[in-house]
């Protein structure tokens, strides 16, 4: 079996770029010929809001990573699906999260089928982003056609392929896999001395790429509850912001905050992601729209309880009262759960739920649904 992944990966920063990654590991330890086919240029730099792309971890092993696709150039799609065609694998995998990239793969893709053998797989992250533009009405649809299934990673998500989908392709729902790459469990007390944190205080974690549909402002809305200040807590902002951040400050600032908020404004690199969510009693999702996350995924990795909103897919994996919350996207919502969460002490019999349900996010499920959409 001969299979290659096209789309973000090392020395590309981020969830979807760790997640090609991790799946060609998983790749790997099953005995499948495995190579990833990445970018040289992934955004034009006025596309970018961060302030870099790249990762400073250092590549994962057992795979060629060959960086070659221009995301702008149409003459190099065609060289790029020549080169892969050349290869004949038997599936090559796109990981698909966004409309401006449904030229490219969906180029890249035509011209790999003229082969009569390989059989292209878009897995979708997003079909729909989460900010909309007019792209999403013009170039989704030329990607979906050039596929010959889908794997999606939410419910949500595979209705949006089947809405684009006229064909009725083979298609499937795989839930997002445990994110286990960023280091073993380790006690709070050692994650407490190495961010320099104060020990008397429980922590709560907002962590990711500050985006507006992530709903930050609803939840420093609900921290800000009179009730929340009878627990010595403190709320983590852990996450480089794409969005202007004053407003978010001013809130702060207003709610007289600024003594129990903790704001990192940085990409968090990978080595330094076990530290944040070991500290924290619960993870906090406060999404005003979501298909589905690798920060759940990280949560449950470190076996951590979590409060998500019932928007898109994050519902789908987080029972409700047994791992965690799921409540209305709104500030009193989230409150009334963080009061509950320590008024009755749930922290350890949601962590006895969440043991038990990280056991469904094996990497091998998503292998497995992969190989018999072929």
């Amino acid at each position: 079996m001969k299979v290659i992944i096209v789309g973000t990966s090392h020395p590309y920063r981020g969830g979807i770029a760790a997640f090609t990654d991790r799946l060609a590991t998983e790749f790997v330890r099953e005995g499948v010929d495995i190579e990833v086919v990445t970018f040289k240029l992934q955004y034009p730099s006025f596309l970018f809001p961060g302030k870099t792309q790249y990762s400073n971890a250092k590549a994962p092993e057992g795979f060629p990573i060959e960086c070659k696709v221009n995301s702008i150039n149409p003459l190099n799609w065609i060289k790029v699906g020549r080169e892969i065609r050349k290869k004949n694998p038997d599936i090559v995998i796109f990981t698909y999260w966004m409309s401006f990239f449904a030229p490219c793969f969906g180029k890249i893709a035509r011209v790999i089928k003229r082969n009569r053998h390989t059989k292209c797989i878009g897995l979708i992250h997003n079909m729909i982003p989460h900010e909309k533009s007019i792209l999403d009405k013009m170039f989704p649809p030329y990607f979906v056609k050039a596929m010959d299934g889908f794997v999606a990673l939410s419910k949500s998500v595979l209705a949006d392929v089947k809405s684009l989908d006229r064909r009725d392709k083979p298609k499937c729902f795989v839930p997002h896999p445990l994110y286990d790459h960023f280091g073993k469990i380790i006690n709070r007390d050692e994650a407490v001395k190495h961010l320099n944190f104060d020990p008397n205080y429980r922590y709560l974690l907002f962590f990711g790429l500050v985006r507006a549909y992530k709903g930050l402002d609803l939840l420093l809305d609900a921290f800000a509850d009179e009730r929340l200040r009878r627990y010595p807590l403190k709320l983590i902002v852990a996450g480089e912001f794409y969005d202007n951040p004053k407003p978010y400050l001013e809130k702060v600032e207003n709610s007289g905050l600024n003594d129990f908020i903790i704001i990192e404004n940085q990409y968090i690199n990978d080595n330094k992601v076990k530290y944040y969510f070991n500290v924290s009693d619960i993870v906090v999702q406060p999404y005003k729209s979501a298909t589905q996350s690798g920060v759940t995924q990280i949560a449950y990795h470190f076996e951590k309880p979590m409060l998500v909103t019932n928007v898109g897919g994050l519902g789908e994996i987080i029972p409700d009262g047994k791992v965690g919350y799921v409540v209305a996207p709104q500030p009193l919502a989230i409150a009334n759960a963080l009061v509950d969460f320590y008024e009755n002490d749930r922290y350890d019999t949601f962590v006895e739920g969440v043991r038990e349900e990280k056991k469904k996010y094996a990497w091998s499920n998503m292998t497995e649904a992969i190989l018999k959409l072929l």
